[in-house]
């Protein structure tokens, strides 16, 4: 097996499923990328959800499992990716947008704190990495002010200590350099051939990949906490569920790899009582309880978001000539977007992504969640300017 995953000696096919209905689109590309993955030597189970999407070589928006050996390549470099859905002391009726839009700033430049207490609260060694933790990183990460639209399940809500009537932040992100860098030593050392799962190479990239988790929700809390201080709120962690990651978990009653790449994991959202699966700065994002009835049969695993309808760098072409940058700084639902980088302005437009609406629906179809509440974006970060180019 070489350097890329298609590279590989396809053995019989693993048990591939699909957890859409019949009202969602996938495109053919990724359903070929998920199939070609289940091939590999190893592979018991793919699974694919609402937002699946064709992703470099590997389909995005599914989960696979694996017996004696494992794929580090599935996670990729930005391992720990996800999402943290944070409770906040403020009052929606207090939010001034305005102020808010022009005050916030620097979350995507180091952090000029003392970060000793967050590598001692979530167990991380000082690295060359640091200068990220706090960071939110490019593509489609985000720091975003939420309020509540829609109350489903009250007693959920309320379980979860939450107040309809406060503003709420959600921080999508993960272990910015450090997983580049244990990705790219992985790649240079074994391209993207499995490890045997009690090998010395196993258990090294194992501990490499563990530290990059840690990391990103360090990483995660530290933007909520930099956020928080920016509008003067408190803040509580509701949730923090990860989607991209190799992890070693039980599966029809025997141990198994599990690989998630853009799939949240049911299991730390059974434990943790809720998720956030967000749609786009443009769209609502739905808070859910996760079902463990059908669990096994998704891979323990869930959409973390509405998946992409258009590639990078295709969104711009499509849309230039009908939305100037003002236009998509602003959202139909009278949210604000801080983003000063006009590429990703346009690849991140909510016409460039799936209907989450559907994705939801998608997933409450196949038991694999119940809708808590609906949240509305009022003001998404991505990025400001560098100093040098105002």
């Amino acid at each position: 097996m070489g350097n890329s995953l298609t590279d590989a000696t396809p053995s019989a096919p693993s048990d591939v499923r699909l957890f859409t209905t019949d009202k969602s689109w996938i495109e053919g590309a990724a359903l070929e990328q998920l199939n070609t993955t289940a091939r590999l030597p190893g592979m018991v189970l793919a699974a694919g959800f609402p937002d699946l999407h064709p992703g470099k070589g590997i389909a995005v928006g599914a989960a696979f499992v694996s017996r004696g050996v494992f794929y580090p390549a599935l996670a990729g470099n930005d391992i720990g990716c996800g999402m943290s859905f944070w409770a906040l002391d403020l009052p929606a009726r207090k939010l001034r947008l305005d102020r808010l839009e022009r005050k916030i700033t620097g979350l995507e430049t180091p952090w000029d704190g003392d970060l000793t207490p967050w590598r001692d609260k979530f167990g991380i060694a000082p690295s060359l990495a640091d200068a990220g933790l706090g960071t939110i990183g490019g593509g489609n990460h985000f720091a975003e002010l939420q309020v509540v639209e829609e109350v489903r399940d009250a007693e959920a809500f309320a379980a979860l200590g939450l107040d309809k009537a406060d503003a709420a932040l959600l921080i999508h992100s993960g272990s910015r350099g450090l997983g580049q860098d244990v990705f790219r030593e992985l790649l240079e050392r074994h391209g993207a051939n499995p490890l045997e799962e009690d090998s010395e190479a196993a258990a090294h990239y194992l501990a490499r990949h563990d530290h990059a988790m840690r990391f990103a929700r360090a990483n995660r809390a530290l933007i909520a906490h930099r956020f928080a201080g920016e509008i003067g709120a408190g803040l509580r962690c509701i949730s923090d569920v990860a989607h991209n990651m190799v992890t070693r978990e039980d599966f029809a009653g025997a141990p198994a790899w599990f690989h998630r790449k853009g799939a949240a994991s049911t299991r730390e959202a059974l434990q943790q009582g809720a998720l956030m699966i967000p749609g786009s700065r443009g769209t609502p994002s739905y808070l859910v309880r996760a079902l463990a009835g059908e669990g096994e049969k998704a891979a323990w695993s869930l959409a973390h978001g509405a998946g992409r309808r258009w590639q990078r760098g295709y969104a711009k072409s499509r849309l230039s000539h009908k939305y100037r940058v003002e236009d998509l700084a602003r959202t139909e639902l009278g949210g604000r977007v801080i983003c000063e980088d006009r590429e990703l302005l346009y690849d991140e437009a909510p016409q460039a992504y799936k209907d989450i609406a559907q994705v939801i629906a998608d997933l409450e179809a196949a038991g694999l969640v119940t809708t808590v509440a609906v949240y509305r974006p009022v003001l998404t970060y991505k990025v400001r300017r560098a100093r040098d180019e105002d």
